[in-house]
């Protein structure tokens, strides 16, 4: 039976997007990690790169290879991959909904991240056509 992180390097990777197990190999570190995100976020605004992040030391480093990546935008894919897990792990889906209760549920919910899940709504529903180019069709590199 597919774990937790199966589930969830299975959206990462659908959105092209890096996974590294020893970021994300289970609902606390996943939930851990974005919240590291966030906090980065918080203090340098959401217009803050990955790479900007990893240099200003958050030991990030295992996503160097996205070091252009809008951390707002991976955050967004991190909290709906963690969702997405979780629903898939526990019922096998979810809505916009239990994505936004998940990120309430960690503490991980922000202004921002309702408008940004609900234009991208391929982080979260792995049917959505084309989820994989949105990295590079919406300017997030």
């Amino acid at each position: 039976m597919p774990s937790f992180y199966d589930y969830f390097k299975e959206n990462m990777e659908g959105l092209g997007l890096p996974a590294p197990e020893s970021l994300f190999g289970n609902v606390t570190t996943a939930v851990a990690t974005a919240t590291t995100l966030l906090t980065q976020i918080d203090k340098f605004g959401k217009t803050v790169t990955v790479g900007e992040l990893i240099t200003a030391g958050t030991r990030l480093e295992k996503l160097a290879v996205i070091g252009a990546c809008s951390a707002a935008f991976y955050v967004g894919a991190v909290i709906g991959s963690i969702a997405v897990a979780t629903g898939r792990s526990l019922s096998g889906g979810l809505s916009l909904a239990d994505v936004l209760a998940s990120a309430r549920d960690n503490n991980l919910q922000r202004g921002w991240l309702t408008a940004s899940l609900a234009k991208h709504p391929g982080i979260y529903q792995p049917q959505v056509q084309g989820r994989r180019h949105y990295l590079y069709a919406k300017g997030f590199v």
